[in-house]
C-alpha cells in the first residue's frame, strides 16, 4: 500500500471511530486508539509498517507538550500551590509507591516496577476533566483537587519523560559517567536564555510583520529548534518543547501561539494515538484475558484506596474524598508516551510495556463510567440516608439574613462584616459550610426555604433578607416564604436569568440583581473606553441601554407566557435601542 493510501486509510478509520466515542462519552482518545487497532496488524492487518509511522507521530507530543508548557504560567502556580504541590505531589508519589510495590510482588524488577508504578499512577486530564464539564462540577471541591494534581501530573510526567532516555543511555554506556550530562545542561541553559533574550524580540519583529504565516512559521520554528537542540543533547525532545512553552507562558503571544499550534498538535496527537493503537497486541488480551482483566482491577482498586488516603490526609472528607479517587482512578494517555519511550530505550520489555497499554486503555475506557455510576451511588445514599440535623442559629437578633453563602453571599457577608453590621447567613450545602468554616467564618448548615429555620434565624426581627441562593427553585420558595410570612423584611434576591427575575417580580420583588448583570456593563464601559469613546459618551451609553433594558424587562415581564410575543419583543426592543442610541448621537442633539 502507497503513502498516501495509508494517510487517506488512517484519516478515515480516525473519521469514523473518533465521532462515534466522542458519542458514546469516550472521548476522542480512545476514539483514535481504537481506530488504531482496527487497521493495525492485529486485527485487520491494513498497515503493518507501525514503526515508522509511531516515530513521525511522536512530534505530536512534542506539541502538546509545548502548548502545556504555555498553559503553566507562573502565577496560576502560586495561586494554586498547595493543591498542585501538596495533594498532587503526594498522590503521583503515594500512588507509585503503592503500584510498584504490587508490581514487585509480582515478580517485576525494582526499576520496571518503579517505572510501571508512575505510569499508572497518571490519569487523563482530557477525559476526567470531560466528564466533570458534561456533569457540571468543575467548581466542585473534588474537581478542584482533581485539577491540581492533574497539573502537576503534567509537570512530573515531563521530568521522567527527559530522564528516560538519559537511563537507557546511561544503562547502555555505563562508562560516560558525569560528561554524558554536560550537552544536556548546555541545551538547557541555551534554551533557557534564548527564550528570555532572543524569542520574544524575535516574536515582536514577526508580528509586526502582520502576517499570519510567518508568525505559524515562526511558533513550528521555536517548537522544532529546542527539540531539535535537546535531541541532539540526548535529552527529550517533549522536554525541549515543554521548557520554550514555560518560558513564553506569561508573554503577550501566549494565546496566539496556542492559536496557531493547536491544529498542528490536535493532528499529529491523534496520529500518534492511532500509532499507539496499532502497536498494541489485542492477542495479549485474547490470550491472557484473565490475567489482563485482574490487572485492571487491581490498578482501579488501589489507585481508588490511595486517592482516598491521599484526599482525607489533604483535609477532604465523606463524598468529596469518595469522588476525588474515583475521577483519578484511571490511566491516562501520558502513560502511552511513557511506556512506548521506555520500551524504545530498553528500559521495559516490549511485551510487558504491550500488557501495560491493554489495562490502562481499558482502565480509561472505564473511567466515565466509574465516575457516573459513583455519583449516581452518592446521589442515591444521600437520599437513603437521613440528612444531618441542620443547625439551629444562636438566640440573636441580626439586622441582615443571607440565604445562600457561595461566592455571592460571601461578598455581602463581607461587606456587612466589616460595617460592623450583625447578620445570620444559611447554607444548605454541608460541605460549602465546611469549606467556609475551615476559614473561622460564622455558618449555619440550614435551608432557608424552610420557614422553621428562617425564624429560627431570626427573620422575625431582621430588617432584610438577601437571597444569595444559586438554585433557581429554592432561591424562588425562599423568597416567596419570606414575602408571605414576613411581610416586614425588605427581599432582595441574586437571580441568574431573565426568566429567574420574571418569576420574582411575579412575587412582588422589587429588588433583584442578575448576578452579571452589572460586570457585563461595566465590561461594556470599558471597551467602549478601549475605542477611543471620550469617558463621558462610554458612561452615558451604558446608562442609556441600563434604562432601556430595564423598562423593557418590565414589559416582557407580561408577555413571557406567549412565545410568539417574546420573539417580537426582543426584536422590537434591539430596534428601538439602535433608534436611541442614533438619536443620542445625531448631530445637535447633545
Amino acid at each position: 500500500m502507497t503513502l498516501t493510501a495509508q494517510v487517506a486509510l488512517l484519516l478515515a478509520a480516525a473519521v469514523i471511530a473518533v465521532p462515534v466515542f466522542r458519542k458514546m462519552r469516550l472521548g476522542a482518545v480512545l476514539g483514535y486508539l481504537a481506530a488504531g487497532m482496527l487497521v493495525g496488524p492485529a486485527a485487520l492487518g491494513l498497515i503493518s509498517n507501525v514503526g515508522a509511522i509511531l516515530s513521525f507521530a511522536e512530534f505530536g507530543v512534542v506539541l502538546l507538550l509545548f502548548v502545556i508548557g504555555l498553559e503553566l504560567q507562573p502565577s496560576r502556580i502560586v495561586t494554586m500551590r498547595r493543591t498542585v504541590f501538596g495533594v498532587g505531589c503526594l498522590q503521583v508519589a503515594l500512588t507509585t509507591l503503592v503500584l510498584g510495590a504490587a508490581g514487585w510482588a509480582l515478580g517485576l524488577s525494582p526499576m520496571n516496577a518503579a517505572l510501571i508504578g508512575f505510569a499508572l499512577s497518571l490519569s487523563s486530564t482530557a477525559l476526567v476533566l470531560q466528564v466533570l464539564a458534561e456533569r457540571a462540577e468543575l467548581k466542585a471541591h473534588h474537581a478542584r483537587a482533581a485539577f491540581g494534581t492533574l497539573l502537576f501530573q503534567d509537570v512530573a510526567a515531563m521530568a521522567v519523560l527527559a530522564a528516560l532516555p538519559l537511563l537507557g543511555d546511561a544503562g547502555l554506556h555505563p562508562g560516560e559517567g558525569p560528561r554524558g550530562w554536560l550537552p544536556g545542561l548546555g541545551a538547557f541553559v541555551a534554551v533557557v536564555a534564548g527564550g528570555r533574550y532572543a524569542l520574544r524580540p524575535l516574536l515582536r519583529v514577526v508580528a509586526n510583520s502582520r502576517l499570519r504565516e510567518t508568525f505559524t512559521a515562526t511558533a513550528l520554528f521555536v517548537v522544532v529548534g529546542t527539540a531539535a537542540l535537546f535531541s541532539a543533547a540526548g535529552l527529550s525532545m517533549a522536554l525541549g518543547a515543554f521548557i520554550a512553552g514555560v518560558l513564553l507562558a506569561d508573554s503577550e503571544y501566549r494565546h496566539e501561539l496556542e492559536a496557531d499550534i493547536e491544529p498542528f498538535k490536535g493532528l499529529l496527537l491523534g496520529l500518534f494515538f492511532i500509532a499507539t493503537g496499532m502497536s498494541a497486541s489485542i492477542g495479549t488480551l485474547l490470550d491472557r484475558p484473565l490475567t489482563v482483566l485482574g490487572l485492571l482491577f487491581g490498578l482501579l482498586a488501589l489507585k481508588s484506596l490511595a486517592g482516598f488516603v491521599v484526599a482525607l490526609v489533604s483535609g477532604y472528607r465523606g463524598a468529596a474524598a469518595r469522588r476525588f479517587a474515583t475521577d483519578l482512578c484511571g490511566g491516562g494517555e501520558f502513560a502511552f508516551v511513557l511506556l512506548a519511550l521506555a520500551a524504545r530505550s530498553r528500559l521495559l520489555d516490549p511485551e510487558l510495556a504491550d500488557l501495560m497499554v491493554i489495562v490502562v486503555t481499558l482502565s480509561m475506557i472505564a473511567t466515565p463510567q466509574l465516575i457516573n455510576t459513583h455519583a449516581w451511588l452518592e446521589e442515591r445514599l444521600t437520599a437513603a440516608v437521613p440528612a444531618a440535623p441542620f443547625d439551629v442559629p444562636e438566640a440573636t437578633e441580626p439586622r441582615v439574613l443571607i440565604a445562600g453563602f457561595g461566592r455571592f453571599g460571601q461578598i455581602v457577608g463581607r461587606v456587612l462584616r466589616a460595617k460592623g453590621i450583625r447578620f445570620t447567613a444559611l447554607e444548605i450545602s454541608q460541605a460549602q459550610v465546611d469549606f467556609v468554616r475551615r476559614f473561622g467564618n460564622k455558618l449555619y448548615y440550614g435551608d432557608a426555604s424552610r420557614l422553621d429555620l428562617l425564624t429560627a434565624a431570626g427573620a422575625e426581627h431582621a430588617e432584610v433578607l438577601v437571597v444569595a441562593i444559586d438554585e433557581v427553585e429554592a432561591s424562588v420558595r425562599t423568597a416567596e416564604l419570606a414575602r408571605r410570612h414576613y411581610p416586614h423584611l425588605k427581599v432582595l434576591v441574586r437571580a441568574r436569568n431573565r426568566q429567574h427575575v420574571f418569576r420574582l417580580m411575579d412575587l412582588g420583588i422589587t429588588v433583584i440583581v442578575r448576578e452579571t448583570y452589572a460586570a457585563s456593563l461595566e465590561i461594556a464601559n470599558e471597551t467602549l473606553l478601549a475605542l477611543g469613546l471620550p469617558p463621558a459618551e462610554a458612561r452615558a451609553s451604558v446608562k442609556t441601554f441600563r434604562a432601556h433594558d430595564e423598562r423593557v424587562l418590565i414589559e416582557q415581564s407580561a408577555i413571557k407566557e406567549d412565545q410568539d410575543k417574546m420573539v417580537a419583543a426582543v426584536k422590537e426592543s434591539a430596534a428601538q435601542l439602535e433608534r436611541l442610541f442614533q438619536s443620542d448621537s445625531a448631530p445637535g442633539d447633545s
